[in-house]
């Protein structure tokens, strides 16, 4: 593919254009010439080396070409919108285009008024105000978050979706740069008692949204955070302070947050025994499945883009896992008959997505790519098939098996997993 390049003319190239088409009859005069190379000349909308540029501003923009958009799916009190994965570079997602999951709403909390309640199972029952726990030791860390439903779209096999973008399939997950202060650090102000296990997180929307936590894992890396990619946390994510649990599902991470009870069992609240749970094809449920499962997607090529030409094409995606690093992250071009290895784009962080990048040299013909990773736990991201006989067709929460997109002849990419099932 060659750029298109349209320099400005020369004094030496415009005599030898205006002499060359007067000289073949083609022009009149040298006044015709003129009008002429006016005309084939770039205007100063089309050279910015011609005119100023705007201003300093107070706050930022894409460019107009840029436009990147959450998918909304409907206007309710409880609904989500997705994060455009198939238009993002590296991992980080800016903080207007992380997906939204709410129960009831976004609420308008004022900062100033904002406190956190712990209390219980303590020495000393204490409010926090937004400003006491800023002045506490501040930390961050980068990590995503991902809702428990992500990827229910895929699982139906007898509705397997074709012309389904990865924002629709997956875009219940996020990455960013939390800030704010480690929640053990908090705990220990408070003073936890002995035989405490559980914590009950609470928020402030029009839900209530409450989530019973293992202790253990509060006093791991959970952190109360207030900040987001370098600024406040932005509303839909839970302003002024959210609870953020690295590595397990979303609706855990209680935005909002409210209230912060230790106790020595789980509240079993409505959003962990009527919802959040997993009902088995032996008769049993999942409960309290609380860590992601590696999984990986791939964001290029995907629905809906068509690959213009056979040749050397960048299967690029993302990988993830609430356990850790993501060690290995392999891409079939194949159906899943051979694989080989990705390459990890560094830095590889522990519970963060991770960037895969596999150079495939597509020979024109029809056929399916699939990725698959590893953690470092060893685990490896199962097939549907797998996850089918393991679980049955009614769970419907975290739905981490292979995802696969068919790239037809013409080069149409569509989602693929009906083919191999």
């Amino acid at each position: 593919m060659t750029p298109k390049h349209r320099p400005g003319l020369s004094r030496r190239a415009w005599l030898t254009t205006t002499s060359g088409v007067i000289a073949a009859g083609l022009l009149k005069t040298q006044a015709d010439a003129v009008k002429l190379v006016a005309q084939e000349a770039p205007s100063s909308a089309d050279d910015p080396t011609r005119v100023p540029g705007r201003l300093v501003s107070e706050l930022g923009s894409r460019a107009p070409a840029e436009r990147p958009r959450r998918l909304m799916r409907n206007q309710a009190l409880s609904s989500s919108s997705r994060t455009p994965l198939q238009d993002l570079h590296g991992t980080i997602t800016p903080a207007d285009l992380h997906f939204e999951r709410h129960h009831g709403g976004v609420p308008n909390i004022v900062a100033e008024n904002h406190e956190l309640l712990i209390h219980g199972m303590v020495d000393r029952p204490l409010v926090f105000s937004m400003a006491d726990l800023k002045r506490f030791p501040q930390t961050s860390r980068i990590c995503f978050v991902e809702c428990s439903g992500n990827g229910g779209g895929a699982y139906n096999r007898e509705r397997m979706p074709t012309e389904i973008p990865p924002q629709a399939l997956d875009g219940l997950l996020s990455t960013s740069e939390w800030t704010g202060v480690m929640l053990s650090t908090v705990l220990r102000e408070v003073g936890v008692q002995d035989g405490a296990s559980w914590l009950l997180a609470e928020g402030s929307d029009s839900a209530v949204m409450s989530r019973s936590v293992p202790l253990e894992k509060g006093l791991d890396d959970a952190m109360l955070v207030y900040a987001q990619n370098g600024e406040a946390i932005r509303p839909e994510q839970g302003y002024p302070l959210r609870l953020l649990l690295p590595g397990w599902e979303g609706n855990t991470q209680v935005k909002w947050l409210r209230r912060l009870e230790v106790a020595d069992r789980p509240t079993m609240t409505r959003d962990e025994t009527s919802r959040y749970t997993d009902p088995l094809q032996d008769g049993t449920a999942r409960q309290f499945s609380f860590v992601m499962d590696a999984k990986s997607v791939i964001t290029f090529p995907s629905f809906p883009y068509t690959l213009p030409e056979a040749g050397w094409w960048e299967i690029k995606g993302l990988a993830w896992t609430g356990r850790g690093r993501i060690t290995r992250v392999e891409v079939s071009t194949d159906s899943g008959d051979s694989w080989q290895d990705a390459e990890l784009q560094e830095p590889v962080l522990s519970k963060s997505t991770v960037r895969f990048r596999h150079l495939w040299d597509w020979n024109g013909d029809e056929t399916v790519i699939l990725s698959r990773a590893t953690d470092e736990t060893g685990y490896v991201q199962p097939t549907g098939q797998q996850l089918w006989e393991a679980r049955g067709e009614r769970t419907t929460y975290h739905q981490n098996h292979q995802r696969a997109w068919k790239i037809g002849a013409d080069g149409a990419v569509t989602f693929g997993l009906g083919d191999l099932v």
